[in-house]
């Protein structure tokens, strides 16, 4: 059985390693390469307003989101958002499935719109999965990001406005 869910701390030890390769592959994730497994639960777990979930199935931790105000504030009736998926688990459909978790939870937190601020652009995969759930790149910051394989490449900022704004 597939369940997403608020991501516990005795979640964080399957996490954990795939955030660790995702971050050391050098291609989506601007983390410090030498991050702590201590000091990476701490950028990853959102807090109030904000929302850290898994998507367990069978008891294995396929992937994670994060998500929340984008900005605090006045900004905060944007939302955003980052996904981890497991390697093992790609190709399966749980980045879509967590996409759709995310929007859902900011359409029901009663955000405007959802914002991603740094989608690498050679992440074809993700830029192509976020564009079929409505988003569109309202620009690309030039050589914003170092990708291991590319060198500098662009971040597409994404944007999805979720009804009339108030």
């Amino acid at each position: 059985m597939t369940d997403i869910r608020p991501m516990t701390e005795a979640d964080w030890p399957q996490v954990w390693p795939f955030f660790d390769e995702i971050v050391q592959a050098g291609e989506t994730y601007a983390y410090p390469l030498d991050l702590t497994s201590d000091r990476a639960r701490a950028l990853w777990t959102m807090s109030p307003p904000g929302q850290t979930v898994v998507l367990e199935e069978d008891g294995r931790i396929l992937g994670s989101a994060t998500m929340g105000p984008n900005r605090p504030g006045r900004g905060s009736h944007v939302g955003t958002a980052s996904f981890m998926v497991s390697p093992a688990a790609r190709g399966r459909g749980v980045g879509r499935t967590l996409g759709e978790y995310v929007v859902q939870w900011h359409r029901d937190a009663g955000f405007d719109a959802v914002q991603f601020n740094a989608v690498v652009e050679t992440n074809t995969t993700a830029v192509r999965l976020w564009q079929s759930l409505g988003f569109t790149i309202i620009g690309t910051v030039p050589a914003a990001f170092d990708s291991r394989a590319h060198g500098r490449v662009g971040l597409h900022v994404m944007h999805l406005a979720l009804g009339e704004p108030r």
